[in-house]
């Protein structure tokens, strides 16, 4: 392995972007310890930002052979001066070229290609995931070397943590004139977590070595369905009749939906679901769907799931009591045997979430007089740290997760149902007169999702696009309208985009 040793007295500057939690300043500490022991000087700063995926800390060093004076050495990095930098998470290597950190004449980037996504693209009403693929891309073409591999997942089956492998990326980069066994020695003189610290080391080391790879998303797996052998026989006849009813090419978007929605609630609903959708695939073959692909049972099997298994109050309380979340949480943390986990949750409830899961006539009762309704809300609507790994709470959100038995009865639940049969039956009129434009208003459903703000900030975004419906009827161009309509929505949170397009498509 060769390595590109400094000339003398040269200056070797590293920069580290890494978020809260993710090891920057272990790795910081290690590459110090690890120059300091090889006979060079070492200094490093810090810019903190924002902790927890909304801002990067940027660690600095620089390094200089030991000559027995103090050097002067920088601060921070300066765009273009940079021989080194280390991104804890692919989007950070981002950043860090949009910085100008990263220059293809002297920088070498190294990055774990991993994701954790930012609150931005969490937020985002429609698909706000940023592009890996582009930034692998634009890494290769701006750094000198680009090193990279999923350092965060080889750290997580090794017991450790990204830091240990993102300094054995470091040592396999091979652009430190230290040796690997210096690197290790480092490691072991932490003290702590030394064997998984190593292992981790190891792997990523081999990991960086090999040509770099885009995770792809796997493709998610049906909802798992559990229960007693009578239930489940009853469940795999409501499969059976996918397969007799449903054309073959829309068979498994039908299974998933139809596990989902029996996940969700039980096997009648199920058989509800199936019940739809079998009209929906009759009209689909009499407006001769065959030969479009059966993009209306399609779309609608997809939507239609997606609308009967809705986000409530009582289905977040049963994800937050599952054993399996406090399983994967212990694994993400990750939390050793020895410790203890104190899991807090943020509640911010408002009366109409509250309403929601009374009895209907309840439900409309109390939202039918505004007084009475601001006096109640005023007495919930605020924001709560509730602890749901002790007995109370978790007895709380169990006893609210037990309401799904009760659920046709709440307000909310009567709520979702009318919207979705006044959006099938607009889908099936529209299909009737304009077949692509009827897959587009099913296709419309994705505006809306999540409850609480969320959930009225999509029906608000629906409504705006579904308005314009009448004016694009009559247009062969009417679906790919509704489509720019539809992507306009989900492109800005505030709604300018979509009131642009709407004016456009009144002007038409």
């Amino acid at each position: 392995m060769n390595m590109q040793l400094p000339r003398q007295n040269q200056i070797i500057k590293l920069a580290i972007l890494a978020v809260g939690g993710q090891g920057g300043g272990v790795v910081s500490d290690w590459i110090v310890h690890l120059a300091e022991e090889n006979g060079w000087y070492a200094q490093a700063t810090s810019v903190p930002g924002v902790a927890q995926r909304t801002g990067a800390t940027i660690y600095y060093i620089e390094m200089v052979p030991d000559r027995g004076k103090t050097p002067i050495l920088a601060l921070m990095p300066a765009p273009g001066d940079v021989d080194i930098v280390i991104a804890a998470e692919l989007m950070e290597a981002g950043r860090a070229m949009m910085r100008g950190l990263v220059t293809p004449e002297r920088t070498t980037l190294i990055a774990s290609s991993h994701r954790a996504f930012a609150v931005s693209e969490k937020s985002a009403p429609g698909n706000g995931i940023a592009n890996g693929a582009a930034v692998i891309e634009t890494a290769r073409k701006t750094a000198r070397r680009f090193v990279a591999a999923d350092l965060e997942a080889i750290a997580a089956r090794n017991g450790s943590v990204i830091s240990a492998s993102l300094f054995g990326a470091l040592a396999a980069a091979a652009v430190l004139p230290f040796p690997r066994e210096s690197f290790e020695a480092t490691i072991k003189s932490g003290g702590k977590g030394i064997e998984a610290s190593l292992k981790a080391f190891h792997e990523a080391f081999d990991a960086a070595l090999a040509p770099i790879v885009l995770d792809s998303k796997p493709e998610s797996a049906p909802a798992r369905i559990e229960g007693p052998a009578a239930l489940l026989e009853r469940y795999q006849a409501l499969v059976a009749r996918i397969d007799d009813e449903m054309p073959p090419d829309c068979r498994d978007m039908v299974k998933r939906g139809l596990a989902k929605v029996v996940e969700f609630q039980d096997l009648a609903y199920g058989d509800e679901y199936l019940g739809r959708l079998v009209k929906i695939a009759a009209l689909d073959h009499d407006l001769g769907g065959d030969g479009r692909g059966r993009a209306l049972t399609r779309e609608a099997a997809k939507y239609m799931a997606n609308a009967m298994a809705y986000d409530d109050v009582i289905r977040v309380a049963r994800i937050k009591t599952e054993s399996q979340r406090f399983e994967r949480v212990r694994e993400e943390v990750p939390v050793r045997d020895e410790q203890i986990l104190k899991l807090t949750e943020f509640m911010h409830p408002r009366m109409e979430e509250v309403c929601g899961m009374l009895p209907a006539r309840l439900g409309r009762f109390i939202e039918g007089r505004p007084g009475l309704f601001k006096a109640l809300d005023r007495l919930v609507n605020r924001g709560r740290h509730v602890r749901s790994d002790g007995i109370f709470w978790y007895a709380v959100l169990y006893g609210l997760a037990s309401l799904r038995r009760f659920r046709r009865g709440l307000l909310r639940h009567q709520v979702e149902q009318a919207h979705l049969a006044r959006w099938l039956s607009e889908a099936e009129r529209t299909a009737r007169v304009n077949y692509e434009l009827g897959v587009e208003v099913l296709r419309c459903r994705r505006l809306i999702k999540g409850y609480s703000d969320t959930h009225a900030r999509g029906l608000s975004r629906y409504d705006k696009v579904l308005s314009a419906l009448p004016l694009l009827e009559g247009r062969e161009d009417g679906a790919p309208w509704l489509r720019r309509l539809r992507e306009a929505a989900l492109k800005d949170e505030n709604g300018t985009t979509l009131d642009g397009a709407l004016k456009t498509v009144e002007s038409l």
